[in-house]
């Protein structure tokens, strides 16, 4: 694997008062909010900043706090949250999955940015193989240019992206198709993977702990994950600066395995620092 090594630029995090009131900049009026509107809303909160507190959710949605705490328990029983004194917060600092339509409108600028910058790393001629998520999707969106590019995907949303694609080669691995992901996994899927040798993978994983990892929220798709590493030549990780500092269930790979990082200029500096010292050339967007 190719080990160039670079760092750039800075910002930092958001807090949980700041994140709240982005995460309910909509047209309409927030009092009018129909329940379920507002506990996805208080979800999306709990993901970006880890808790919520009831004192600053009532202020937020102008609403009392035996609703908030009725919709932090609704919220608890479906096991998207866990209470907490006053609050709810992340399952042992442990990130879930969203689903695919979910993920899809989570910071979507920072993606597009990122898979543009990073199509721009593809050659026309090269081998990629491209994991299943949201990210990787804003990578296939740019390029239906290239010219005999081959891309390997277990993403059946990759697949569909690239369906005309005139002079782009898609293969899609077979398996067991996960609805929430719009992936494929399964030991088929990893065998399948053990056929091919790729010149770079674009990795997307659902958490970035610099100490655990790239993780991924399943077992089986973690899986196949490790098998596209074996057969890639070079390892490129694309992930916004929300899923640094959170860790998933299963490790993908140690970040001593990733040469390149495309993240967006929320990165942390401290952050950035710590993968430099690592060894990944690091590119902020």
């Amino acid at each position: 694997m190719a080990k160039d090594r670079a760092v750039r630029e800075p910002v930092n995090g958001t807090t949980a008062q700041e994140t709240a009131r982005s995460a309910s900049s909509i047209d309409a009026p927030i009092d009018g909010l129909m329940a379920e509107e507002r506990r996805t809303q208080i979800l999306q909160i709990v993901r970006t900043t880890g808790r919520a507190k009831v004192n600053e959710l009532t202020h937020l949605f102008n609403t009392s706090a035996v609703t908030i705490r009725n919709d932090l328990n609704e919220l608890h029983q479906r096991g998207l949250v866990v209470r907490s004194h006053g609050g709810a917060m992340l399952s042992d600092g442990i990130l879930r999955e969203p689903p695919v339509l979910e993920r899809l409108s989570q910071h979507s600028d920072e993606k597009q940015r990122i898979g543009a910058r990073a199509a721009a790393l593809i050659n026309d001629g090269e081998t990629i193989i491209l994991d299943s998520g949201t990210t990787t999707l804003e990578i296939a969106r740019h390029l239906k240019k290239k010219q005999g590019l081959h891309v390997i995907t277990n993403g059946v949303n990759i697949a569909v992206e690239l369906l005309d694609a005139r002079d782009v080669q898609t293969f899609i691995i077979g398996g067991t198709v996960r609805g929430e992901s719009a992936s494929i996994s399964g030991r088929f899927s990893e065998e399948m993977f053990d056929q091919f040798s790729a010149d770079k993978l674009f990795l997307s994983g659902a958490g970035c702990d610099l100490e655990f990892g790239v993780s991924g929220a399943n077992l089986e798709e973690t899986m196949v994950n490790r098998a596209m590493l074996r057969i890639s030549r070079e390892i490129i990780l694309v992930a916004d600066a929300s899923k640094f500092s959170r860790r998933s269930m299963t490790r993908i790979a140690p970040f001593s395995e990733i040469d390149i990082v495309i993240s967006d200029t929320g990165l942390p500096e401290d952050t950035q620092a710590k993968l430099s010292a690592m060894g990944c050339n690091l590119i902020l967007v």
